[in-house]
This record gives structure tokens, sequence and C-alpha cells, in this order.
């Protein structure tokens, strides 16, 4: 079910208090692991305790929408091998994790693409969410094979055939229901570390006025 409607185009959100929404590009596992002389695998590896970290921390201080950016849709560029041990990872964490999650009433979501994900990723996908859905703590999102200019135009087609008559004059507030996230508020807070200091097509939409913060802190290390 969709939230009721908010833009932060019409009403500036407060941040004097706990963010109600966080939003993270988890950059800087490779690196992390360079600098170690280590498999960039161990960088991804050590990413995830970071993950249960920042689960934990924003469970405790109350936050109450957790947004990860785990996979983009232009990291299926990089080396086969590499691809194909994060879709691993993926899978071994939702066997691990999603118990841990449902225990600690933890909602989780996978928001993006899943038409390039093997079958039984999807299925776990789904299992997970089916699980936790009716959790009330912390909502997880984990966007996997997610771009933001995809997000747009897949609502976009959603609201067009859904309803053709209003396919050239819908506005802001008929589109936001058929965007991937919209079930959460505008993020209050979008940090990114590994030093780089852009979006890379991630919550096009929902950032629009988002506090951005960068650092160049890895994530291995955040």
């Amino acid at each position: 079910m969709a939230l009721p409607f908010f833009s932060s185009t019409r009403s500036i959100p407060d941040i004097t208090a706990v963010p109600r929404h966080i939003a993270i590009i988890m950059d800087g596992n490779g690196r992390w692991a360079k600098q170690r002389f280590m498999p960039r695998v161990m960088g991804h590896q050590r990413g995830v305790e970071t993950v249960r970290e920042m689960v934990r921390a924003c469970r405790e201080l109350g936050v109450e929408y957790l947004t990860l950016f785990a996979f983009s849709s232009e990291n299926w560029r990089r080396p086969a091998a590499e691809v194909s041990f994060l879709m691993q990872l993926f899978l071994k964490m939702l066997e691990r994790e999603v118990g841990k999650l449902h225990e600690n009433n933890i909602c989780l979501k996978v928001i993006g693409d899943r038409s390039r994900f093997d079958a039984p990723l999807v299925r776990h996908i789904e299992e997970a969410e089916r699980l936790t859905a009716a959790n009330s703590g912390l909502t997880l999102t984990v966007a996997a094979n997610y771009g933001g200019r995809w997000d747009i135009m897949q609502a976009m087609h959603a609201l067009s055939q859904a309803h053709p008559d209003r396919a050239a004059a819908f506005d802001e507030e008929e589109l936001q229901p058929y965007l991937s996230m919209y079930y959460a508020p505008e993020p209050d807070l979008f940090i990114r570390t590994g030093g780089e200091q852009r979006i890379s097509n991630f919550l096009l939409w929902q950032l629009a006025y988002t506090e951005l913060y960068f650092t160049d802190i890895l994530w291995p290390a955040f």
C-alpha cells in the first residue's frame, strides 16, 4: 500500500532529529581489500559485516527505513567472476540472515529489475519478502540490479498501462505510487562511502532534496 503522497518539493524535511530514512551507497569494498593485498571478494565479505552493524545501529536509534545500494544495473560490467561471487553472496545472505531479520521485527524489501537474476535467487527474495512482510520495525530495502532511470521509466510505463487516458498528462502525485519505493518516505539522509561525490543513478526521483554526505572512509571500515 502506498504512503499518503508527500514530496520534499513541497515541504523541506526536518533533519534536526534522528533521520527517518537513510539511503547509502556502500562503496569501497574492492579498494579496502586491495589496500590489504587481499582478493576483491574479501572486501565484499567484510562489507557484509558493516551491513550487519549498520542495520543494528539503525534499529537501536529508531531509524524507520534503511535503503542500501547493493548492486547497480551498471555493475554487470564488472568481471564475470566478481559478478558471480556477488550473486552467490546475496543468495547466501538471504539464506543466513532473513531469519534473524524476522526475529528482530525487520521488514525486508528488494527493489530493482529481477529479470537477470537466476531462479533460485528470485525465489529466495520472494520468500524473504513474504516472511517479513508483516514486521513493523525497521524497513530494510536492498537495491539490487537497480537504477534510478530504470525506476522512473518502469513507473511511467506502469502508470500509462493502468491509466492510458492519462498518459500524456499525469503529474508527480500520480506517478509516485508506481515507483519502486512507493512504500517509504523520501530519504532524509544520503551517505556515500569511498570518496566519490556522486549519486550514481541511485534513487534519482527520491533524492531531490535529501541531505548528501560523502566520506572518504571505505565501506568495510565505515
